[in-house]
């Protein structure tokens, strides 16, 4: 239950008028080229991880991608492994591999267990009001592709990834750096700390099933 912001890069020219400079521009082709080099190994070349440890990232918002490089990149998000795998990464890399791995399909899963569903399911579409949880289909949407640019597609992710990832917004991993670059993370981190661990596990796993 990831938000995500658009970043934009401006340079000052010298001279009385400022001037922006052109924004990086997304080549899929050059984002596949990258990918199979460097990514395929824990994402999968289509971004369909084998491996729970790592998201799929098949189907994931291309801007949405991008800022996650940018931001581990940049410190914003600490993981010594990602940030070794962007450090040197162009604006122009990261605009292609999200457009690259946004345009893959997919390969969707299903609940695990089913105990959790029902939970999951009511956890996931209203919320639970005595604790201050929102319904995470209202930023998700009901059918956890998220809302481009802003949110994150849930569906077709491993519930474990899904489950470690609210637990790191609860324990202020994820969303807390000091200079608040990710304010969506922030949002994330609040609403983690307000979920019990037994509804990160039902609705990670409700999430995981959804199309």
């Amino acid at each position: 239950m990831k938000r995500a912001l658009a970043l934009l890069s401006f340079a000052v020219c010298a001279g009385p008028l400022a001037a922006a400079e052109p924004a990086a521009k997304a080549d899929s082709a050059k984002g596949q080229s990258i990918a199979n080099k460097v990514c395929a190994a824990c994402h999968g070349a289509d971004g369909n991880s084998v491996s729970p440890a790592n998201p799929s990232l098949a189907g994931q918002h291309a801007e949405y991608i991008s800022l996650q490089l940018v931001h581990f990149k940049d410190g914003t998000r600490s993981n010594a492994i990602m940030a070794g795998m962007a450090a040197n990464l162009s604006p122009e890399d990261t605009k292609s591999l999200g457009v690259y791995f946004a345009q893959q399909k997919p390969k969707g899963l299903a609940a695990k267990d089913p105990s959790l569903v029902a939970a999951g399911q009511k956890l996931y579409r209203g919320g639970n009001a005595a604790t201050g949880v929102p319904a995470c289909s209202a930023c998700h949407t009901p059918t956890g592709v998220g809302i481009p640019v802003r949110y994150p597609r849930l569906s077709g992710q491993y519930a474990e990834y899904t489950f470690a990832q609210l637990q790191a917004f609860k324990a202020g991993q994820r969303g807390m750096d000091k200079q608040g670059k990710d304010a969506n993370g922030r949002v994330m981190a609040q609403i983690a700390g307000r979920m019990s661990e037994a509804e990160m596990r039902a609705v990670a796993d409700y999430a995981a099933g959804l199309h």
